[in-house]
């Protein structure tokens, strides 16, 4: 079985050369090509080469329909709006396409959700093992305990990110808010500031932080009179995400046209 052709979006980024690196150290799968914003400085350059790997010949474009058209899979750690442009490509030329972007919006979501409809998309707010283990742990904990435990999240990220609070705390809050049976956004304490009155029962409190290069730190806890549970999970390096969205790609073959998160991936109870 030849390997699974991998095109990376983004390929110039933090992230985006994190992929590269870990497509090329993955059995079963290699870099197909890799796209960037016209007008980029990384035009041209060796897509290897970049991630600190021997030059292969395979360089940076922005040509980012011949990706999807060429690609068995896309992985796209970008933005939003590019990734809901991004599956409809996928949809319209039948390509997996892994989605490890953050922050977006229900009418976004809705649209990422239609083009599933027509080809394989994964999506998930963060691609690692233990976070998604953290997040099943979230909803049997959060179905065991009752509201007389508050339940707060805590998450902090380096000074470049641009969403709060992150996915990942996101995530967290609504597996947590599943396993008491109750509608997250509607219990969902995003932000605190002044005089607030006293915490309301049954809210899932959120708390940001940002700062230096942290990659990600989640901590979520379970809050009673004279006790209380914590579950962290400390992210040290972004290769636990590249790792996940590789295998998030490997897995997709085969698989019928839908909307898949990492729970699916990793075979986790839902």
């Amino acid at each position: 079985m030849s390997d699974l052709k991998v095109g990376i979006v983004g390929c110039a980024g933090r992230m985006g050369r994190m992929l590269v690196k870990q497509v090329t150290q993955t059995e079963g799968c290699s870099i197909c090509g890799g796209v960037e914003q016209t007008g980029s400085d990384y035009l041209g350059k060796d897509i290897h080469g970049l991630a600190g790997l021997e030059p292969s010949g395979i360089t940076v474009t922005d040509d980012t329909t011949h990706l999807f058209e060429m690609a068995d899979a896309i992985i796209d750690f970008t933005a939003p709006a590019t990734s809901v442009a991004h599956a409809k490509l996928a949809a319209k030329y039948q390509t997996i396409l892994v989605i490890g972007t953050t922050g977006i919006a229900p009418e976004e979501q809705a649209e990422i959700t239609e083009s599933g409809q027509k080809t394989v998309i994964v999506q998930g707010a963060n691609m690692s093992l233990g976070v998604n283990l953290l997040a099943q742990l979230a909803r049997k904990v959060a179905g065991i305990l009752d509201d007389e435990f508050d339940i707060e999240i805590l998450e902090m990220h380096h000074h470049h990110k641009v969403d709060a609070p992150s996915g990942t705390a996101l995530l967290l809050g609504k597996a947590a808010a599943e396993g008491r049976g109750v509608d997250h956004d509607a219990v969902a304490d995003r932000g605190r500031d002044g005089i607030t009155g006293a915490r309301k029962r049954g809210d899932i409190g959120y708390a940001v932080l940002r700062g230096g290069n942290v990659v990600g730190d989640h901590t979520l806890i379970f809050a009673a009179e004279n006790e209380r549970i914590e579950l962290t999970h400390k992210a040290g390096d972004r290769s636990i995400f590249a790792r996940g969205a590789v295998r998030a790609a490997l897995w997709a073959q085969g698989k019928p046209a839908g909307n898949y998160d990492m729970m699916d991936v990793l075979g986790l109870e839902g």
